[in-house]
């Protein structure tokens, strides 16, 4: 849900889509295949990468085609940047730091921001809480629903508990859609590393899977939805067990796919353990009172977060409300095509004035 708390009138604004990778992409096909449909759905008219801008006119898949075969070093793309106008909205499909830096300042601008990018709230508490004020002022909204979960309905929910006077106590949850799969698929039949390279071919990991298996990605979304919940945390406040050795973690990018056997023993005991008490192993992200956490879990078998399958994220919320049994929500947490939905969801609400 687009995190706009005194939302801006503005007729027609104009969208710009920065990144062409896989949810880029995905996000140009669904904008194609909702304009037949009888919605306002605001002009797509531009798309951009690192390297490039370019007008969509009416072929925006024609655009992305373009952008991705695109050569050179950027100025481009920051001067169409550079001419945007209050009421305009900024689809931010990267992963780019240097894109999420700049979320506040096209907020304060006027412009709406609609995020798949975890680096804007994911990352230090002043740029979150920045971006907060901002949004809070009325000057524009923020559509982070595609940050965690890949649009389930998450940070919505918890917003809605929190402004209806209820008190979250903890939330935890397995956030990493790959995670999942690759903790469903890790039977014991193969070696980790075989299911690590499974899930790579099918596109579940990033390129490198340390950047997943190094827990990262899921400190990012729990900070994200403690801050929700009215947790101030900061990146350091949270523990990471990281599944990459210090030697695979020093490996150039390169070489990693050749080493990735050194994940097998440690998990492998780490398998043998959790089966010997009967238990299952998930990766959680989990914060209440007492501090923050992320790493591999040995639950039960019949714990509310053992019971997903795929790349499903599972997430409990416990509260005043729900202290008996917690809120528990789950749906698939990884994949383009969902995440780019939950981008266009957003741009609707913010183009409808919701």
């Amino acid at each position: 849900m687009s995190a706009c708390l005194n939302e801006v009138q503005v007729a027609q604004p104009r969208l710009l889509l920065l990144g062409t990778g896989t949810v880029g992409s995905a996000f140009v096909a669904r904008y194609q295949a909702l304009r037949q449909r009888p919605l306002a759905l605001p002009s797509l008219e531009i798309v951009a990468n690192s390297r490039i801008a370019l007008a969509c006119t009416d072929a925006p898949d024609a655009a992305l085609a373009q952008a991705r075969d695109a050569q050179g070093g950027g100025a481009q793309q920051r001067r169409e940047i550079g001419r945007l106008h209050a009421g305009d909205i900024v689809v931010d499909a990267t992963a780019s730091e240097d894109v999420a830096a700049e979320h506040a300042q096209w907020l304060a601008q006027g412009v709406h921001v609609v995020t798949a990018n975890k680096l804007g709230n994911g990352t230090t508490l002043a740029r979150a809480r920045r971006i907060d004020g901002i949004v809070a002022s009325g000057a524009a909204c923020y559509g982070d629903a595609a940050t965690v979960g890949a649009g389930l309905p998450l940070l919505s929910s918890i917003r809605a508990l929190v402004a209806g006077g209820d008190h979250i106590h903890a939330i935890e949850g397995v956030l990493s859609g790959s995670l999942a799969w690759l903790f469903h698929r890790f039977d014991g039949s193969q070696p980790f590393s075989a299911c690590v390279r499974e899930a790579a071919a099918a596109g579940y990991t990033e390129p490198d899977p340390r950047i997943d298996l190094s827990g990262e990605d899921v400190r990012r979304k729990l900070l994200i939805l403690a801050r929700a919940a009215g947790v101030a945390l900061e990146p350091a406040q949270v523990q990471v067990e990281s599944l990459v050795p210090p030697a695979l973690a020093a490996l150039p990018a390169a070489q990693v796919g050749a080493e990735l056997e050194q994940l097998d023993a440690p998990l492998h005991e780490r398998l043998r353990q959790a089966r010997g008490q009967g238990q299952v192993l998930c990766f959680v992200g989990r914060f209440d009172m007492r501090g923050a956490s992320v790493g591999l879990c040995a639950l039960p078998a019949d714990h509310p977060l053992a019971g997903g399958r795929g790349t499903d994220n599972r997430v409990a919320i416990h509260s005043d409300r729900y202290s008996r049994q917690p809120l528990l929500i789950q749906g698939p947490g990884a994949g383009a095509e969902v995440t780019a939905a939950a981008l266009l969801d957003d741009v609707l609400r913010i183009a409808a004035g919701r």
